[in-house]
């Protein structure tokens, strides 16, 4: 029976050497997986890592953009403005400029219009010197031919 219990003892101890030779190695496959593992996601984060360091310069460059748009926008307002402000003040001087100009064409017809009637009256004026000149000059002959007569008949 001793001999009985060593050699369980020795098959027992056997198949425990192989048990821990097999748990090795499958601790060694398990491990290797776990190790390639550990590479596979060291190398997702990696690639992680340079998608979000991609990502904020993109976003810095995108915010820097938008200061720039909205310093732009803020300039092209204001010179809206200045542009609207200059507008409303030509627009009164060319208001005043046509008031101006329709009071001078308003004293412009008043003045055709005296000057229209000071021609007419200068024109009936020369006329009747004309015509007092004609008479005048018919009553000196007239005058003259009398005189010549009355001599004569003298």
């Amino acid at each position: 029976m001793k001999k009985n219990m060593e050699q369980t003892i020795k098959d027992l101890q056997h198949r425990l050497d192989e048990a821990e030779q097999i748990a090795l190695k499958g601790g060694k496959k398990q491990l290797q997986k776990l190790e390639a593992r550990v590479r596979e996601l060291e190398n997702e984060l990696e690639a992680e890592q340079k998608r979000n360091a991609e990502s904020i310069k993109g976003m810095r460059k995108s915010e820097r953009r938008i200061k720039e748009l909205t310093y732009q926008t803020e300039e092209d307002r204001k010179n809206l403005l200045r542009l609207q402000d200059l507008v409303d003040k030509l627009q009164l001087k060319v208001k005043a400029y046509k008031r101006q100009a329709e009071e001078a064409e308003e004293q412009a017809n008043t003045n055709l219009s005296k000057f229209r009637k000071v021609q007419h009256e200068l024109d009936e004026a020369e006329e009747r010197a004309d015509i007092a000149e004609s008479q005048v000059n018919k009553l000196r002959a007239k005058s003259r031919d009398i005189g010549t007569k009355g001599l004569n008949e003298e």
